[in-house]
Parts: structure tokens; sequence; C-alpha cells
């Protein structure tokens, strides 16, 4: 599920990916239209998806795959 996602940014609906961020990082805490995920970092890349039409953001896109990398890089996979 994550290649596919993140290997076509043009096409990735918000849903897909609060779904992809909640398999990596948890439940999100979510204010307003924001959907702020904890990342076990301090600072960037951070998960901060904010809901705007049904289709995820390029750069939202990139941070998520940014902060998957650095997640699977501190666990060896």
């Amino acid at each position: 599920m994550k290649d596919d996602l993140l290997s076509n940014p043009a096409n990735v609906s918000f849903k897909d990916l609060v779904s992809l961020c909640n398999h990596y990082f948890g439940e999100p805490r979510i204010r307003g239209s924001h959907f702020i995920f904890k990342t076990p970092w301090k600072g960037d890349p951070r998960i901060n998806l904010q809901k705007s039409g049904k289709m995820a953001k390029p750069y939202q896109l990139r941070d998520v795959k940014k902060a998957i990398e650095k997640l699977e890089a501190q666990h060896g996979k």
C-alpha cells in the first residue's frame, strides 16, 4: 500500500493518506481540519495533514514519505 500511494502523488486521496499515517504513526490528534500525527522524534519531518478537498496535496505526500523513511531507517527495515 505504501509504495503504491507514495509512487503516484498526483492521485492519492486524503483518506488513503490518513490511513497510511494511522498505520505507521497511530491515531492523529485532530484540530479543526488538521490531522496531527505523533512521531518518535522531535522536529521535522512532522506529520500535519490539512484536509482541503478529497485529494492529498503533493507536499503532504513528500512529508509523509520522508517520515516513513526516517522511521524505517531507525528500526532497521
